[in-house]
Protein backbone atom coordinates (compact mmCIF):
# COMPACT_ATOMS: atom_id res chain seq x y z
CA UNK A 1 0.00 0.00 0.00
CA UNK A 2 1.78 3.18 -0.88
CA UNK A 3 2.03 5.88 2.12
CA UNK A 4 1.12 9.23 1.54
CA UNK A 5 1.96 12.06 3.63
CA UNK A 6 0.07 15.58 4.76
CA UNK A 7 1.42 18.21 6.10
CA UNK A 8 -0.54 18.27 9.29
CA UNK A 9 0.63 22.00 10.90
CA UNK A 10 -2.81 23.83 9.80
CA UNK A 11 -5.12 23.75 7.04
CA UNK A 12 -8.01 21.12 5.94
CA UNK A 13 -5.41 18.43 7.02
CA UNK A 14 -8.35 15.42 7.98
CA UNK A 15 -10.10 16.13 4.54
CA UNK A 16 -7.25 15.24 3.00
CA UNK A 17 -6.60 12.17 4.89
CA UNK A 18 -10.14 11.37 4.03
CA UNK A 19 -9.51 11.41 0.36
CA UNK A 20 -6.12 9.69 0.32
CA UNK A 21 -8.06 6.74 2.23
CA UNK A 22 -10.97 6.68 -0.17
CA UNK A 23 -8.31 6.40 -2.89
CA UNK A 24 -7.23 3.00 -1.34
CA UNK A 25 -3.92 4.42 0.21
CA UNK A 26 -2.96 4.68 3.52
CA UNK A 27 -2.91 8.59 5.11
CA UNK A 28 0.16 9.49 6.95
CA UNK A 29 -0.32 12.97 9.28
CA UNK A 30 3.44 14.72 8.80
CA UNK A 31 4.29 17.16 11.68
CA UNK A 32 8.17 16.30 12.25
CA UNK A 33 11.20 15.71 9.81
CA UNK A 34 10.95 12.12 11.05
CA UNK A 35 7.68 11.54 9.56
CA UNK A 36 9.00 12.21 5.60
CA UNK A 37 10.92 8.66 6.05
CA UNK A 38 9.16 5.80 3.69
CA UNK A 39 6.36 8.49 1.85
CA UNK A 40 5.33 7.72 -1.53
CA UNK A 41 4.25 11.33 -2.46
CA UNK A 42 3.77 14.14 -0.11
CA UNK A 43 0.37 17.11 -0.16
CA UNK A 44 0.72 20.53 1.32
CA UNK A 45 -2.99 21.21 2.10
CA UNK A 46 -5.25 24.42 2.02
CA UNK A 47 -4.69 27.13 4.71
CA UNK A 48 -2.80 30.13 5.39
CA UNK A 49 0.50 30.03 3.73
CA UNK A 50 1.92 32.69 6.23
CA UNK A 51 0.90 30.40 9.25
CA UNK A 52 2.09 27.48 7.72
CA UNK A 53 5.56 29.03 6.71
CA UNK A 54 5.85 30.00 10.29
CA UNK A 55 5.10 26.55 11.87
CA UNK A 56 7.31 24.92 8.58
CA UNK A 57 10.27 26.97 10.38
CA UNK A 58 9.02 26.10 13.93
CA UNK A 59 9.04 22.32 13.41
CA UNK A 60 12.39 22.26 11.41
CA UNK A 61 10.66 21.31 8.15
CA UNK A 62 12.20 23.43 5.69
CA UNK A 63 15.04 21.29 4.66
CA UNK A 64 13.36 18.07 5.03
CA UNK A 65 10.75 19.28 2.55
CA UNK A 66 13.17 20.46 -0.12
CA UNK A 67 14.75 17.47 0.29
CA UNK A 68 11.74 15.19 0.15
CA UNK A 69 11.05 17.41 -3.26
CA UNK A 70 14.23 16.40 -4.27
CA UNK A 71 13.86 12.90 -4.23
CA UNK A 72 11.30 13.17 -7.42
CA UNK A 73 8.52 11.69 -5.14
CA UNK A 74 5.13 13.14 -6.16
CA UNK A 75 4.06 16.17 -4.45
CA UNK A 76 0.47 18.14 -4.28
CA UNK A 77 0.00 22.01 -3.43
CA UNK A 78 -3.65 22.56 -2.71
CA UNK A 79 -4.53 26.48 -2.64
CA UNK A 80 -1.42 27.28 0.28
CA UNK A 81 0.18 24.22 -0.83
CA UNK A 82 0.84 26.05 -4.09
CA UNK A 83 2.04 29.11 -3.07
CA UNK A 84 4.73 27.09 -0.91
CA UNK A 85 5.76 24.94 -3.77
CA UNK A 86 5.84 27.99 -6.14
CA UNK A 87 9.37 29.37 -7.58
CA UNK A 88 7.60 32.92 -7.43
CA UNK A 89 4.57 34.61 -5.41
CA UNK A 90 3.86 37.99 -6.41
CA UNK A 91 4.80 40.70 -4.17
CA UNK A 92 7.28 38.21 -2.39
CA UNK A 93 10.78 38.60 -2.08
CA UNK A 94 11.80 35.05 -1.80
CA UNK A 95 9.49 32.10 -2.48
CA UNK A 96 8.74 29.31 -0.03
CA UNK A 97 9.81 25.94 -1.05
CA UNK A 98 10.60 27.40 -4.33
CA UNK A 99 10.71 23.96 -6.56
CA UNK A 100 7.32 24.34 -8.80
CA UNK A 101 8.15 25.81 -12.03
CA UNK A 102 5.37 28.46 -11.75
CA UNK A 103 4.52 32.15 -10.47
CA UNK A 104 1.17 32.51 -7.94
CA UNK A 105 -0.35 35.39 -7.02
CA UNK A 106 -2.33 35.07 -3.37
CA UNK A 107 -5.93 36.36 -2.92
CA UNK A 108 -6.93 36.43 -6.31
CA UNK A 109 -10.57 35.51 -6.18
CA UNK A 110 -11.50 37.83 -3.01
CA UNK A 111 -11.89 37.50 0.14
CA UNK A 112 -13.54 34.53 2.28
CA UNK A 113 -16.78 36.13 1.94
CA UNK A 114 -16.31 36.15 -1.90
CA UNK A 115 -15.85 31.97 -2.10
CA UNK A 116 -17.42 30.23 -4.26
CA UNK A 117 -17.58 26.51 -6.74
CA UNK A 118 -17.58 26.61 -10.09
CA UNK A 119 -17.33 23.06 -12.46
CA UNK A 120 -14.24 22.65 -14.10
CA UNK A 121 -12.59 20.90 -17.15
CA UNK A 122 -9.53 19.72 -16.53
CA UNK A 123 -6.77 18.20 -18.44
CA UNK A 124 -6.45 14.38 -17.41
CA UNK A 125 -10.01 14.23 -15.85
CA UNK A 126 -12.90 12.89 -17.46
CA UNK A 127 -16.26 15.26 -16.98
CA UNK A 128 -16.58 18.11 -14.90
CA UNK A 129 -15.22 18.67 -11.14
CA UNK A 130 -16.96 21.11 -9.04
CA UNK A 131 -14.18 22.88 -7.15
CA UNK A 132 -14.32 24.97 -3.83
CA UNK A 133 -12.27 28.66 -4.49
CA UNK A 134 -12.18 29.48 -0.60
CA UNK A 135 -9.49 33.24 -0.76
CA UNK A 136 -7.53 30.89 -3.72
CA UNK A 137 -4.81 32.02 -5.25
CA UNK A 138 -4.31 31.98 -9.08
CA UNK A 139 -1.11 30.91 -11.42
CA UNK A 140 0.05 34.18 -13.20
CA UNK A 141 2.59 31.71 -15.13
CA UNK A 142 4.22 28.81 -15.48
CA UNK A 143 7.58 27.98 -17.01
CA UNK A 144 8.76 25.58 -19.51
CA UNK A 145 8.85 22.57 -17.72
CA UNK A 146 5.12 23.26 -16.14
CA UNK A 147 2.09 22.14 -18.19
CA UNK A 148 -1.63 23.92 -17.54
CA UNK A 149 -4.08 21.59 -16.75
CA UNK A 150 -6.99 23.93 -15.86
CA UNK A 151 -8.32 27.42 -16.29
CA UNK A 152 -10.95 29.55 -14.53
CA UNK A 153 -11.96 32.90 -15.89
CA UNK A 154 -9.42 33.57 -17.63
CA UNK A 155 -6.60 32.33 -14.79
CA UNK A 156 -4.82 29.15 -14.96
CA UNK A 157 -5.85 27.44 -11.59
CA UNK A 158 -4.04 23.94 -12.18
CA UNK A 159 -0.90 22.86 -13.52
CA UNK A 160 1.97 20.32 -13.07
CA UNK A 161 5.67 20.71 -13.29
CA UNK A 162 7.35 17.24 -13.34
CA UNK A 163 6.54 15.89 -9.98
CA UNK A 164 4.62 18.67 -8.86
CA UNK A 165 1.25 19.01 -8.92
CA UNK A 166 -0.49 22.29 -7.88
CA UNK A 167 -4.24 23.61 -8.21
CA UNK A 168 -5.58 26.90 -6.83
CA UNK A 169 -8.94 24.96 -5.36
CA UNK A 170 -9.27 23.49 -2.46
CA UNK A 171 -10.50 19.40 -4.13
CA UNK A 172 -10.53 17.76 -0.94
CA UNK A 173 -13.61 19.76 0.45
CA UNK A 174 -15.73 17.84 -2.32
CA UNK A 175 -16.45 14.41 -1.82
CA UNK A 176 -15.43 13.60 -5.87
CA UNK A 177 -11.94 11.67 -5.21
CA UNK A 178 -10.55 12.03 -8.70
CA UNK A 179 -7.87 14.81 -8.37
CA UNK A 180 -6.52 13.12 -5.36
CA UNK A 181 -6.47 9.83 -7.57
CA UNK A 182 -4.85 11.62 -10.31
CA UNK A 183 -1.95 12.56 -8.14
CA UNK A 184 -1.77 9.34 -6.59
CA UNK A 185 -1.47 7.95 -10.08
CA UNK A 186 2.01 10.10 -10.29
CA UNK A 187 3.26 7.83 -8.06
CA UNK A 188 5.38 4.63 -10.08
CA UNK A 189 3.34 1.79 -8.99
CA UNK A 190 -0.09 2.42 -9.16
CA UNK A 191 -1.30 -1.15 -8.84
CA UNK A 192 -2.89 -1.04 -5.57
CA UNK A 193 -4.94 2.60 -6.11
CA UNK A 194 -8.42 2.39 -6.37
CA UNK A 195 -8.59 4.70 -8.91
CA UNK A 196 -12.47 5.79 -10.39
CA UNK A 197 -13.70 4.53 -13.47
CA UNK A 198 -15.00 7.85 -14.73
CA UNK A 199 -11.36 9.42 -14.86
CA UNK A 200 -9.30 9.04 -18.29
CA UNK A 201 -6.48 6.80 -16.91
CA UNK A 202 -6.70 3.18 -15.12
CA UNK A 203 -4.40 0.91 -13.28
CA UNK A 204 -1.56 -0.39 -14.64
Amino acid sequence: MKRVGVLALQGAVREHIQSITACGAEAVSVKWPKDLESLDALILPGGESTTMRRLIDRYGLMEPLREFAETGKPMFGTCAGLILLAKTVIGREESHLGVMDVAVERNSFGRQIDSFEAPLTINGIEGAFEAVFIRAPHIVSVGPHAEVLCMHDGKIVMAKSGHFLGCSFHPELTEDHRITAYFLSMIGDKSDLLLPKTSTYSKV
